[in-house]
C-alpha cells in the first residue's frame, strides 16, 4: 500500500482533488497500522515535496528533453522513493566502473596484493654472473609502486595525469613512478647477481592484449609502469621569447623527445601539443605564457612491455648490475618456456603491492579508465583464461550472484564508453544495495567520490551546499561530436551511489540522462565547461534528495563526510595530494572523457 502512495505522489500529481482525497484515505490507514509495523514511513507530503524538487531539476533548460532514468530507494527497506524509467536501459558511461570494481572486489578480495616476481633462467657463477635470462613475471599490478606514498597507500592528484592528453590542468603525485622496478633491482643485487649475460624479459603473457573503452592510455597490459605513459613537463622561462624548459619522466633512453615550446607574454592563452613522430619518438610544440605553473601532458607508450624492460634494465644498471643487452631493444617472449614452467624457476626478487582496495580507490576517485579496463582481464586470468570476453563473462556471473538480473545490463568493457555498455537504474541500485551488505562495503564506499569534497564530484555543488559531504557516488560522462554542427551531444551523464538526507534517511540512487545536445564548444564555452555544467545538474539532484524530510529508517543523522583530502597531508592519508600553497580542502579530481 505504501508503494501505491509513493507512486501516486510521484507519477500522478496532475490528478488534482480526486487524487488528494484518495491519498488522505490511504494516509489515515497508515496512521492506524503504523504502531503494528514498528516503523514510521515517510510522510506522503514529504514524498510529494521531494518529487516536485526532483522534477524541477529534470526540467533544467537544455536537459528537459534528455532521456532521464532515475531510481531512488530507501537503503534499509528497499522502498521506492522516486522513479522515472527505472527499468529502461541507459548508457551509463563511467558508472560502468561500479559494476567492474564490485565484481573484482568480490572475486579478488579487498586485501588481495599483487606479487610481481623476477626469476632467473640460468645459473649464477662464482663471480655473480647470471649465465642466462632474467625474467619479470607481469601479474597485473596496476601501478607497480608508481603511486605509492610513504605510508603504503596509493596517492591521486587533482586532475590526474591519466587525462592530461586532453587538458592543460593535470597534476602529478609526488611519488616515484619507478619505485617498484627500483625495489626489484635492489633485490636482484642483494641476491648476488652482478652481471646478466643473457636477456632481460618481461613475461606479459598473463592475458591477451586489449584496448580500454575510455580516454587516457588505451593499451591494456599486465605490466603497468607510470600508467604506461611518459609525462611531459613544460615550464615557461623567466622572460618572454625564451624557450620553455621541457623535460619528460620517467627519464629513459627508450624515448627521444624534440621540444620547441616558446615563452610568450603573460595573459596569452597556453597551448601544448605532443605528437608521435616515430617509434618511441615524440615532438612537443606550443607556447606558454609568463608566470604559468608547470604544464603536464602525456604520451602513451606503444609497447608497455618493451617500455618496462628498458626501465628495468636502467634500474639494474643504477644498482651496479651490468646488463649485456641494450635497453633500446624490443621485449621478446617467443623464446620463453611455457608460463607454468617460468613460474617454477628460481625467484631472485619480488615486489608486493598495497592491498587491492587502494587500487579500487584510485579507479573510482579519478575514474581511471586503464585500471577499470584491466579488471575483467584479471578475473579471466584468475581462472586460467586470457581474453576480455572471458573476463566479462566471469564478471557477469559474479554480478548475478549479487542479484543483478543479466537482462538489465550489458557491458563491452570495464570502464564505460563501449557502445555495448547499458544498464537500468534498477540494476545499478540493486548492485549498490547488495554491496552495502557485503564485507567489502567499507572499501567500496570509501573509494567513491564524495559530493563537493573530492574526486570527480568535488565541484558538483558549491562549497556552502547543505548536501556537501552527504553523498558518495560514481560519476559518468560520455559525449560525441555532431559533425553536422561541430557541437557535441552528451551521450550520457550519470551518477549513482549512496546519500544520507537531512533527516538522517539513507538512500541509494541511480540517475542517468542520455542524448542531450550541448551548445559547445563555442568561443566562450568549452566542451569541458558544458559537461561540468551537466555535472552540476546532477549535483542539484543530490541537493533535492538531501532535503528529504522523510523519517529515517536507519541510524540518526551523522556529520557530513569530511573530504579525504582534508584529514591531513597526502603522506598522512594516502588519499590525495595537496596543491602546494593551497588548503587541502581545495583538492579536486575531475573526470574527463
Amino acid at each position: 500500500m505504501q508503494e501505491r502512495i509513493e507512486r501516486a505522489g510521484v507519477d500522478r500529481p496532475r490528478y488534482g482533488r480526486a487524487l488528494r482525497l484518495r491519498l488522505t484515505v490511504v494516509v489515515w490507514t497508515f496512521a492506524v497500522v503504523r504502531p503494528l509495523c514498528g516503523q514510521e514511513p515517510p510522510s506522503d507530503a514529504g514524498n510529494v515535496a521531494l518529487s516536485r524538487r526532483v522534477e524541477s531539476v529534470l526540467a533544467t533548460p537544455e536537459f528537459q528533453n534528455g532521456h532521464w532514468g532515475i531510481l531512488v530507494v530507501d537503503r534499509k527497506s528497499g522502498q521506492t522513493v522516486f522513479e522515472r524509467n527505472p527499468d529502461q536501459l541507459f548508457a551509463p558511461a563511467s558508472v560502468t566502473k561500479l559494476f567492474s570494481t564490485a565484481a573484482a572486489l568480490v572475486e579478488l578480495g579487498q586485501n588481495h596484493r599483487f606479487g610481481t616476481p623476477m626469476v632467473r633462467h640460468g645459473e649464477i657463477d662464482s663471480k655473480g654472473v647470471l649465465r642466462g635470462d632474467l625474467i619479470l613475471l607481469a601479474q597485473g599490478d596496476l601501478c607497480t609502486g608508481g603511486r605509492t606514498g610513504p605510508d603504503g597507500t596509493l596517492l591521486f592528484r587533482d586532475d590526474d595525469h591519466t587525462y592530461a592528453g586532453g587538458n592543460l590542468d593535470s597534476q602529478l603525485t609526488p611519488t616515484d613512478p619507478l619505485a617498484g622496478l627500483d625495489h626489484l633491482a635492489r633485490e636482484v643485487q642483494a641476491a648476488g647477481i652482478r652481471e646478466i649475460a643473457g636477456e632481460v624479459v618481461v613475461d606479459d603473457r598473463l592475458f591477451a592484449p586489449a584496448l580500454t573503452t575510455g580516454s587516457g592510455p588505451r593499451r591494456v597490459s599486465p605490466i603497468v609502469i607510470n600508467d604506461n605513459v611518459v609525462d611531459i613537463l613544460a615550464q615557461p622561462a623567466a622572460t618572454a621569447g625564451a624557450p620553455a624548459v621541457v623535460v619528460f619522466q620517467p627519464a629513459t633512453q627508450f624515448v627521444t623527445m624534440d621540444a620547441q615550446v616558446a615563452t610568450v607574454a603573460a595573459g596569452q592563452q597556453p597551448s601544448l601539443q605532443v605528437h608521435a613522430v616515430g617509434p618511441h619518438r615524440i615532438a612537443v610544440r606550443g607556447e606558454l605564457p609568463l608566470g604559468r605553473p608547470r604544464t603536464v601532458k602525456i604520451h602513451e607508450v606503444d609497447d608497455p612491455a618493451s617500455f618496462a624492460r628498458a626501465l628495468l634494465i636502467e634500474a639494474l644498471e643504477r644498482r651496479g648490475v651490468r646488463v649485456a643487452v641494450s635497453p633500446l631493444g624490443s621485449n621478446v617472449t617467443a623464446g620463453l618456456p611455457p608460463p607454468a614452467e617460468v613460474a617454477k624457476l628460481p625467484k631472485v626478487a619480488e615486489y608486493t603491492s598495497p592491498p587491492f582496495s587502494e587500487f579500487i580507490k584510485v579507479t573510482l576517485k579519478v575514474s581511471h579508465n586503464l585500471y577499470a579496463s584491466t579488471l575483467p582481464l584479471l578475473l579471466a586470468a584468475r581462472h586460467g583464461e586470457r581474453t576480455l570476453d572471458a573476463g566479462l563473462r566471469r564478471q557477469g556471473e559474479i554480478l548475478k550472484t549479487l542479484g543483478v538480473d543479466p537482462a538489465t545490463i550489458s557491458f563491452g568493457g570495464g570502464a564505460g564508453g563501449d557502445r555495448a555498455d547499458l544498464a537500468t537504474p534498477r540494476a545499478t541500485v540493486t548492485l549498490l544495495r547488495a554491496m552495502s551488505n557485503r564485507p567489502e562495503f567499507a572499501a567500496y564506499d570509501a573509494a567513491l567520490p564524495v559530493l563537493g569534497r573530492d574526486g570527480t564530484l568535488a565541484k558538483a555543488v558549491s562549497k556552502d551546499s547543505p548536501a556537501r559531504g552527504h553523498a558518495h557516488a560514481k560519476t559518468g560522462t560520455y559525449f560525441v561530436e555532431n559533425k553536422l554542427t561541430g557541437t557535441v551531444v552528451l551521450t550520457s551523464k550519470a551518477l549513482a551511489g549512496y546519500l544520507e538526507t537531512a533527516a538522517g534517511r539513507s538512500l541509494i540512487f541511480a540517475a542517468f540522462v542520455n542524448n542531450v545536445p550541448l551548445d559547445a564548444p563555442k568561443p566562450n564555452r568549452s566542451t569541458s565547461e558544458a559537461t561540468a555544467a551537466a555535472g552540476r545538474v546532477l549535483g542539484k539532484l543530490c541537493e533535492a534528495l538531501y532535503a528529504d524530510s522523510g523519517a529515517s529508517t536507519d541510524s540518526p543523522p551523522r556529520a557530513a563526510t569530511t573530504s579525504q583530502n582534508a584529514r591531513g597531508s597526502a603522506h598522512e592519508t594516502g588519499r590525495a595530494v595537496p596543491i602546494q600553497g593551497e588548503p587541502i580542502s581545495k583538492i579536486v579530481i575531475r573526470e574527463r572523457r
